[in-house]
Parts: structure tokens; sequence; C-alpha cells
């Protein structure tokens, strides 16, 4: 699990073919602190187990089938990401709910810099559109963000801080990017589904608990 707080940009040192996947080695510092192999770090929004590890570097390894739902794919040496450890229970919870299990890509149809930060307008695949609403939360290469505005495009604003310390300050038009939509709305669409479906037992529990009317 993690929050959508960036921890540091790390760089795509090299991207080495392995069996049905690539092997991605990251140059970083502070997403090593307390790390080890078989741990979960998010790399731009993707979350990805830490096959190896050194000084100033750490390997995962990326599943073919992530490389084709993610932008990890398109990663080339040089590269710089995003980059978030799981999070800690002690620890402040910054953001929202984020699992690093991409929904979908989006692509960025528009970028204005403004005096206090940057907006962006991203067009999404309706598979993740109907789960954004308004003022809702949404992870944009792993960093927690807040919906500002909804129509055929999504609206997104950043902060000063949020743009100093990610790599969007960096994106243009046509990029793409990888998105997670909040996991409560996806519980609520599949229990929603599941009483359209004929399942009634979910909604009498929720009459008989007074939540359904």
């Amino acid at each position: 699990m993690f929050t959508g707080i960036i921890e540091e940009i790390g760089t795509v040192t090299s991207m080495v073919q392995s069996a049905n996947g690539k092997l991605i080695s990251i140059n970083a510092h502070t997403v090593l602190e307390g790390t080890k192999a078989g741990d979960s770090i998010c790399i731009d929004g993707a979350c990805q187990t830490v096959t190896q590890m050194g000084n100033d570097y750490f390997t995962a390894y990326a599943s073919d089938v992530t490389l084709s739902i993610t932008t990890l794919g398109t990663l080339k040496q040089g590269a710089k990401v995003n980059l978030e450890r799981a999070m800690q229970p002690q620890g402040r919870f910054g953001g929202h709910f984020v699992q690093g299990h991409v929904d979908g890509t989006g692509t960025i149809v528009a970028v204005k810099k403004l005096p206090d930060g940057l907006s962006l307008m991203i067009d999404v695949p309706r598979s993740v559109s109907m789960f954004i609403v308004p003022k809702g939360s949404i992870a944009v290469d792993g960093i927690s963000l807040t919906v500002v505005h909804k129509g055929k495009t999504i609206e997104l604003y950043c902060i000063p801080e949020t743009m100093a310390n990610t790599t969007l300050s960096t994106k243009k038009r046509g990029d793409r990017i990888n998105l997670e939509v909040d996991i409560i709305a996806k519980y609520v669409y599949s229990m929603v589904q599941s009483m359209k479906d004929g399942d009634s037992s979910l909604a009498t529990k929720l009459k008989d608990e007074g939540f359904w009317l």
C-alpha cells in the first residue's frame, strides 16, 4: 500500500530483457533506506518488487503484462521516474489509498504553467473515467492528486511542492501517464453491479442496517 506522496525522483540506468519481462535498474538513494530485496517500491505508479539493490541503485523485474499496460514498457536509460516505498503503519497518510495497481494510461492533452503551479488536462479511457469524480483522488504516475474538473477530459492542478518533487514539471502534451483510480470507487461499483446482477443479499443487509432506503 502507498500514499501517492513521492519520496524521490530516480533515474533509469538500464532496461534488460529477462525471460518474459525486463529488469529495470534505477539509481536512487532515499527509497533504499530500510529497503531489502523482496520489498515493494512504486515506480511511476506501478508497484514493483525489489530483486536486487546496492548502495545507489535497485533493480525490479517487470513482467510483459506490466510493461504492456503501463508506461514502464517505454522507459529508456536516463528516464526520470517517481519513486515511493510502501507505507509503514506508523507513518503519516498524506495522500490517499494507492495500491500501485495501474488501471490504465491516459494522455496529456494540455499543459498550462501558472504563477503558483501547473494545470494538466488529461484524456482518460472510459474504463478509468467512470470511477473519477470532481474533488476525488487519483494517482497519476504514482502521485496523489485531486480532480479539479471532469468533462471529456479531467483537469488536475499541481502545487509548486508537487512540481519540485516529482516528474510532473517535465510533462508535455502527448505524453502518456499511468492512472490508478480510488480503490473505494471500484469496490462500490463492484457491489452495485452485484445487486444489479441479481445478488439481493447485500441490498437486504444494507436495508436491515439502515443504509438503504
